[in-house]
């Protein structure tokens, strides 16, 4: 028994040896959403929204556009704090959109005004939200960061028409 948990031992240790490991990798690769926004800005029935201004700590990690599904348009990313903020529109009845994109969460019945705007909270057991409903589409930031997080990413959302 002992020279088969030698044999194993050596094995493993060789293993670790020649398999590449880089503690000082950057874990996440930040996508560049530039191509499918503009795609989106075209094809959307609303103004299309994106964050304008925020620092290089934030990455972008998905981008998608869904016409077939409401003209559901997202965009998410890594908060500086390694936390997920997304961003969600669609042209979908916002009792299901806002449920299915957060994952469960509920209106709060409260509301929290961010750059003028005045937006409904909703928390939930996976993301809490922020949520508006405005040129025939609900706009959704969700995810697992704090509502300041959220609030800074709403803050930071701006629609550019496309040419």
């Amino acid at each position: 028994m002992f020279q088969s948990l030698g044999v194993i031992m050596v094995a493993a240790g060789v293993m670790y040896l020649f398999i590449p490991h880089d503690e000082d990798a950057e874990p996440v690769k930040a996508k560049d959403y530039r191509v499918e926004l503009v795609t989106a800005q075209r094809a959307a029935p609303y103004p299309v929204l994106a964050p304008e201004g925020l620092g290089d700590d934030w990455k972008a990690t998905v981008v998608s556009y869904k016409r077939e599904q409401g003209n559901a348009w997202q965009l998410g990313f890594l908060s500086p704090d390694t936390q997920y903020v997304s961003v969600n529109q669609a042209t979908t009845e916002p009792g299901k959109f806002v449920p299915k994109v957060t994952h469960q969460a509920k209106d709060t019945g409260k509301t929290q005004t961010v750059a003028g705007q005045v937006w409904q909270r909703w928390e939930g057991p996976k993301y809490d939200a922020l949520v508006r409903t405005e040129g025939g589409a609900t706009t959704v930031v969700a995810g697992t960061a704090s509502f300041e997080r959220l609030a800074e990413m709403a803050g930071a959302l701006r629609s550019q028409q496309s040419a």
